[in-house]
């Protein structure tokens, strides 16, 4: 009987056994059920924000672009205003395509800052030449008042009969410095000539390297002409810019 009884007792706990564990069982995949509906919540949501976020910098590329746009549309209007004030030969050469690439090549602003620069840099380079070729005619104006002082007095100081040979001394003496005036003005010119040339070769690779239609380093006088005309218009289309931007400032 104590065995029987012992064979229920263990029949009883193994029942409980199988039953708890049967319960633990469904409360586990209960729980992992939850969990994973919970992720799969999660992962929606997650992906509806992924997606949202997508869609939003897609939409600000789009109105970026759109700006952009109205913007390059916008200066290429105000160039082909601008361009109808140039000799017809100046227009003929500006076609739809090379103000298209022109208008393309402002959008962002950086190359009005670089044609700025460059003509500050060219206006002081200006500024430095004519001031040295001042110095230089200043002194030329010197030493020809020097050398007349000079001959007057040794005329004053001189005998009478010896005044032709001085007089034909003194004319060789002139001559010679005027000659070396006249040399040296030379060569400043050619120096000033050299460095303003040297100042178009640095515009025009600057240009060329930052993507402006028609620049290039040449010397071709009709292809010169072109290139000041452009930088003519984008100097203006800048001051046009400035004058907005205070308007609305």
């Amino acid at each position: 009987m104590g065995g029987a009884r012992g064979g229920w007792a263990g029949r009883g706990e193994a029942g409980r056994g199988d039953r708890d564990v049967r319960r633990g069982g469904g409360a586990h995949a209960h729980a992992h059920g939850a969990a994973g509906g919970g992720g799969a919540a999660q992962g929606g949501e997650m992906e509806r924000f992924g997606g949202g976020a997508g869609g939003y910098e897609a939409a600000a590329a789009e109105q970026q672009l759109s700006r952009q746009q109205e913007r390059h549309y916008r200066l290429l209007s105000e160039l082909q205003a601008l361009v109808k004030a140039l000799p017809s030969s100046c227009q003929q050469r500006l076609s739809y395509t090379t103000l298209s690439d022109l208008a393309l090549a402002l959008l962002d602003g950086t190359v009005f800052e670089i044609v700025q620069g460059l003509l500050e840099i060219q206006h002081l380079t200006e500024k430095n030449l004519y001031s040295q070729r001042l110095q230089l005619h200043s002194e030329h104006r010197g030493l020809k008042q020097e050398l007349f002082h000079r001959h007057k007095e040794a005329q004053q100081c001189c005998r009478p009969h010896n005044l032709p040979l001085l007089r034909a001394a003194q004319q060789r003496e002139m001559e010679a410095v005027e000659q070396r005036i006249r040399e040296e003005q030379r060569m400043m010119d050619e120096k000033i000539v050299l460095e303003l040339d040297q100042k178009v070769i640095d515009q025009q690779s600057t240009l060329e390297k930052a993507g402006v239609s028609g620049f290039y380093i040449t010397t071709n006088p009709q292809e010169l002409t072109l290139q000041m005309n452009l930088l003519e218009l984008i100097r203006k289309l800048q001051q046009k810019e400035s004058e907005s931007e205070k308007a609305f400032s």
